[in-house]
């Protein structure tokens, strides 16, 4: 009867709620309870626009003005504990009452034994008066708990196995080498299971899934990269013109996708394919 008695209590306790103490910190609008006050009549939200995908490392801090005052906003930084902090960067973005801007702002490097959430963005606000303010403003949305993510599981992969392609030769209307797993530390199995094609290539692979079993310090196979369209539209729009995504699986964990290494000889040699074809189909 007596544990009947505790649980009904703590029941009727949970349902009706008690008020926390003036002291706690208010929960975030994103994940968490961030320990950043709000700042009156500035908010901010980490996005990330399908442009970002393209530059890499970078997010877009949504910064809203909610007051009645205008201001001026002259450098933004990130500060989340699962990345490295990064200098400001310097902006110029006029906010009267109610407006809305994305500033384009970088993360550092992936810090995979922190969490990325409470997180703030530091701005460098000038005032209508002259006066500026450099103020914390907490940072909205799960974002960065995404990015974090997909940064920790790549340098995972990244820790276990090198990813290249060597020997890129013109072959025809292709370009054609190998493709290489190369491993750098432990004895997980390690596939390569897919090989995706980028907005203006096809990508191709001769032997996949490539296993790197445990006993083995490295296997290569054949790659081939042809032109998948010659629209002028793509040709002239596209923002991803070379980034192929291969799926690599290291042990038991979850399949990742990561872009091939290509530096700027193996894209300056894919662009001339590109001319090279399409401009014979003209």
């Amino acid at each position: 009867m007596r544990w009947s008695v505790l649980v009904t209590a703590a029941f009727l306790t949970a349902a009706c709620g008690t008020t926390p103490p003036a002291s706690a910190p208010a929960p975030a609008s994103g994940s968490g309870a961030s320990p950043i006050a709000a700042v009156p009549g500035i908010e901010a939200e980490a996005v990330r626009l399908r442009t970002d995908e393209v530059v890499g490392g970078q997010v877009q801090v949504r910064v809203t003005n909610t007051g009645d005052d205008g201001f001026t906003v002259t450098a933004v930084t990130l500060d989340s504990p699962g990345f490295a902090l990064l200098p400001s960067t310097a902006v110029t973005a006029e906010f009267p009452p109610g407006r809305v801007i994305d500033l384009p702002t970088p993360y550092g490097s992936p810090e995979c034994d922190a969490a990325p959430l409470p997180a703030e963005a530091r701005l460098s606000v000038v005032r209508p008066d002259g006066r500026v303010d450099d103020v914390r403003v907490p940072l909205a949305g799960d974002v960065l708990a995404l990015v974090h993510d997909e940064e920790c599981a790549e340098q995972a992969v990244a820790e276990v196995v090198d990813v290249s392609v060597t020997g890129l030769s013109d072959d025809g209307e292709a370009v054609s080498g190998a493709l290489t797993l190369t491993r750098r530390s432990g004895d997980q199995r390690v596939s390569a299971t897919a090989l995706s094609r980028s907005v203006l290539l096809e990508a191709r692979a001769d032997r996949l899934p490539l296993i790197l079993d445990a006993d083995e310090p490295r296997v290569t196979t054949a790659v081939s990269f042809t032109p998948a369209t010659c629209d002028p539209h793509v040709l002239s729009e596209t923002k991803k013109p070379y980034v192929f995504p291969l799926t690599v699986e290291v042990g038991g964990a979850d399949p990742v996708p990561v872009d091939l290494p290509l530096d700027d000889a193996a894209r300056d040699r894919l662009a001339a394919l590109v001319q090279r074809v399409c401009g014979a189909a003209d």
